[in-house]
C-alpha cells in the first residue's frame, strides 16, 4: 500500500533539510542536500526527490524559508513608494531617535526601506478625538497622481492613527488603484491595526517591500513542485503556524522568522515528549545560530522584534539569531586576535573540510581539526577531507603563533561565547534563570557545543533529540494551519471594558477565519509604561481578571508592580487546526566504539561518559569532559553534568 506523506522542509543557509512523516504510523524520515542560494527553489526540489520520500503519495508540504530575511538584509526588495500623513513623512528617519551603537558614534542604522524622494505627503489627519483634517476626494487624486508619476512597484499607505479609523487609507488606496491599475497597494490598518505610527509605518512598508519577491518566489516553486505530482506547499509563519502559499504571498513580512520558527516549535515538541516544561533551545546551521525560549512546554510568541535592522510588529516565536555557525570563518583582525565570524562559508564554497572550494578555516573545519567529527560521515553525500581542514586550521595557528589544537580550540570557544550570549539574552532579560531550564541544543553543531555552552551558563541538563540535525524540518512538518488576527483595544481592565472585550474577540475570531480552536492574548501594561506584557485569556475571563493576572505576570518577571491602573492595549486571535502526529523514535543506528560503552549497554540504554564523541545519523554529539549521556527510548540523548 502506497504510503501518505506529510513533509516539512527547512532552507537554511548552508543545507536544505526535509523530513517525511507518514500519516499512518506517524514514523518519520529524514534528507539533507546542500542550499541552492540563488534559487531556494530547486534545492526543495532536490529535497523532494530525496529516497525519504521515494514512491509515496504527499500529501502536505509545510516550507520554513529565509527568502524575506535574505530580502531585508541584502535590500533586494521590491521598490515601494509610501503615503503617510502630512507632517509625518520622516517617520522612518526619525526611528525611536536612539543610537544604532552607544558608545560608536560613527556607527549608524540601516538605511530605510523607502528613500524620503518616494514618500508622499497626505493632505489628511486623524486624532484621538476623531478627524481634525479631511482626506477631499480632490486630496486623494493629488496624491494617486503623484504615485502614478513615481512609477513604483507597489504603495503603501500609513496615515496616522489609522489602526482607530482607517476610512482614510481605505478612501486613498481606492484612488490610487483606480489611477494605476494593477499595482498593489498596503494599507497598514489592514497589516497592524495597533498603535505606535513607527512600528505600524515600518512593518507596512516591509510587507509592501517584500510581498512581490515572494510572491515569485512561491509561484516558481510551485511550478516546481506541481511539476513533481505533489501539492502547492503552505509556509509557516514567524509566529509557528502554516499557512496557504496564496495566503503567505499576501502576507509576506510575517515570513520573515519561517524557518527559525520551526525549529523551536520542534524543539517544544521534544521537551514535551522528554517530560520537560521550561527550555533554552539553540539550532546551529551553517551560517547562524538561532535561540529560542520554550515556557510550559510551548514556545513564547512575542509581539514583535527587529529583522535586519527592521523592526517587524508582528506575531513571532521569540528567536534571537547570532552569526555563530559551523560555516563562520575564523580570521585575524587587524589588532592581531583571533576572530569568528559574522562573515560565513555559506554553502559555497562552503567549510575547507566539504571540498568545494573553501580555503579559509570554519568552526566546523575546527571540530575536525580537533577529533569531533569523523572524516566518514557526513550529510548531503559530502565526504569530509579532514587533512585539508587540519592544514587549513594550521596555518591560522601559524600567524597566530599557537598550535593548531589551540587554535581549534579557541575557534570554537569564541563561538561558544557569542551564543552563550544569546542565551542569556533571551532568557535572563525575561526574568528566566537558564540553570531552571534544559538546554534543548539541534542543527548541525547544536550537539558538538551543547555541553560548552551549558558548562558557561551553569546548566546541568541537556536534550540532544532524535532528528537533531533536521529538527527544524521536523517542527515544520507536525505545524498546525494557523491563522491570526489582531486589534487595537486601549482601555482600562476595568468592568466597563468587558463588552468591548467580548465583541472585540468574536470580531477577531471571525477576521481570521479558519477552522479550529481559537485562543487569545492580551498585551497590557500600566498606564504610562511604554512596554507591554502578553496575558493569555478567554472571553470567560472578565477585564477584573486580566488586570490581577497583569499584575502577578508583571511581578514574576520583572519583580514588583505598580500602583496604578492597567491598560490593555492590543487583543491577538490565534485560530489552530490540528497538528499531524509524529512518533519520536531513533531512526537509525547511532555509532560509537564500544569501549565507550559502559557494560556493553545496547542503544537503547547506553550510558556515555565524556569526554566521548557519538555519531548521530545526522549530527555529531560531544559528550565533554565531567558530563554523562543517556540514551533515550524515543531517540535521541540526554546528558547531565557530573557532581
Amino acid at each position: 500500500m502506497t504510503r501518505t506523506l506529510t513533509v516539512g522542509i527547512d532552507v537554511g543557509g548552508t543545507f536544505t533539510d526535509l523530513v517525511a512523516v507518514d500519516h499512518e504510523t506517524g514514523h518519520a524520515t529524514a534528507a539533507k542536500v546542500l542550499t541552492t542560494p540563488d534559487d531556494q527553489g530547486e534545492g526543495v526540489a532536490t529535497a523532494l526527490r530525496a529516497p525519504a520520500v521515494g514512491e509515496a503519495q504527499v500529501a502536505r508540504i509545510v516550507h520554513g524559508t529565509t527568502v524575506v530575511t535574505n530580502m531585508l538584509l541584502e535590500r533586494k526588495g521590491a521598490r515601494v513608494v509610501l503615503c503617510a500623513t502630512r507632517g509625518a513623512t520622516d517617520l522612518l528617519q526619525l526611528r525611536r531617535q536612539e543610537r544604532a551603537a552607544l558608545y560608536d558614534l560613527a556607527r549608524d542604522h540601516p538605511a530605510p526601506l523607502v528613500s524620503r524622494r518616494d514618500v508622499i505627503a497626505v493632505c489628511e489627519r486623524i486624532e484621538p478625538q476623531g478627524t481634525t483634517h479631511t482626506l477631499t476626494d480632490t486630496a486623494a487624486l493629488a496624491v494617486a497622481d503623484a504615485v502614478a508619476g513615481l512609477a513604483p512597484d507597489i504603495v503603501a499607505i500609513s496615515l496616522l492613527h489609522a489602526y482607530q479609523d482607517p476610512a482614510h487609507e481605505k478612501q486613498l488606496a481606492r484612488a490610487i488603484t483606480a489611477r494605476v491599475p494593477g499595482v498593489a497597494v498596503v494599507c497598514s490598518s489592514e497589516v497592524l491595526p495597533e498603535i505606535r505610527e513607527y512600528e505600524r509605518t515600518a512593518t507596512t512598508v516591509a510587507e509592501a517591500y517584500a510581498r512581490p519577491g515572494v510572491a515569485r518566489y512561491l509561484s516558481r516553486l510551485g511550478d516546481r513542485v506541481s511539476a513533481l505530482g505533489m501539492p502547492l506547499p503552505g509556509v509557516v509563519t514567524s509566529s509557528g503556524g502554516m499557512r496557504t502559499a496564496l495566503e503567505a504571498a499576501e502576507g509576506a513580512a510575517s515570513l520573515a522568522l519561517s524557518g527559525p520558527a520551526g525549529g523551536v516549535a520542534g524543539a517544544a515538541l521534544v521537551v514535551r515528549a522528554a517530560g520537560f516544561s521550561n527550555a533554552l533551545s539553540i539550532d546551529i546551521g551553517g551560517t547562524s545560530a538561532d535561540v529560542g525560549l520554550i515556557l510550559g512546554g510551548q514556545p513564547l510568541v512575542e509581539a514583535g522584534g527587529m529583522v535586519a535592522g527592521v523592526p517587524i510588529a508582528l506575531p513571532r516565536v521569540l528567536v534571537e539569531t547570532v552569526s555563530a555557525g559551523g560555516g563562520s570563518l575564523g580570521w585575524i583582525d587587524d589588532g592581531g586576535a583571533l576572530r569568528v565570524g559574522p562573515r560565513s562559508a555559506g554553502a559555497r564554497p562552503g567549510p575547507v573540510a566539504f571540498g568545494q572550494g573553501g580555503t579559509q578555516p570554519t568552526v566546523t573545519d575546527a571540530h575536525v581539526a580537533a577529533g569531533h567529527i569523523r572524516a566518514s560521515r557526513f550529510g548531503a553525500g559530502i565526504t569530509l577531507h579532514a587533512d585539508a581542514a587540519r592544514q587549513a586550521v594550521a596555518e591560522l595557528a601559524a600567524r597566530l603563533g599557537v598550535s593548531p589544537e589551540r587554535c581549534a580550540g579557541a575557534m570554537i570557544e569564541t563561538a561558544d561565547a557569542e551564543m552563550a550570549r544569546a542565551l542569556r539574552r533571551v532568557s535572563v532579560a525575561r526574568g528566566i534563570d537558564p540553570r531552571s531550564c534544559v538546554l534543548v541544543a539541534f542543527g548541525g553543531g547544536g550537539p558538538l557545543h551543547a555541553c560548552g555552552l551549558a558548562d558557561r551558563l551553569g546548566m546541568t541538563k541537556i536534550l540532544v533529540p532524535p532528528f537533531a540535525g533536521v529538527l527544524s524540518a521536523l517542527g515544520l512538518a507536525v505545524a498546525p494551519e494557523q491563522r491570526v488576527a489582531l486589534a487595537s483595544v486601549m482601555t482600562l481592565a476595568s468592568p466597563g471594558a468587558d463588552e468591548t472585550l467580548v465583541r472585540l474577540a468574536r470580531d477577531t475570531e471571525t477576521r481570521a477565519g479558519g477552522s479550529g480552536v481559537a485562543s487569545w492574548v492580551l498585551r497590557a501594561r500600566f498606564r504610562g509604561q511604554g512596554h507591554e506584557l502578553e496575558v493569555p485569556w478567554n472571553p470567560e475571563q472578565n477585564a477584573e481578571w486580566l488586570g490581577r493576572s497583569f499584575g502577578a505576570l508583571h511581578q514574576a518577571r520583572y519583580g514588583f508592580t505598580l500602583d496604578a491602573p492597567v491598560e490593555l492595549v492590543s487583543m491577538r486571535c490565534t485560530v489552530s487546526g490540528q497538528a499531524p502526529g509524529v512518533v519520536l523514535q531513533r531512526h537509525g543506528p547511532s555509532a560509537w566504539d564500544a569501549e565507550q560503552l559502559r557494560d556493553g549497554g545496547g542503544m537503547l540504554d547506553a550510558t556515555v561518559r565524556g569526554p566521548s564523541v557519538i555519531d548521530l545519523p545526522d549530527a555529531t554529539l560531544l559528550v565533554s569532559d565531567g558530563w554523562t549521556a543517556h540514551a533515550l527510548p524515543m531517540g535521541g540523548w540526554q546528558l547531565e553534568r557530573l557532581g
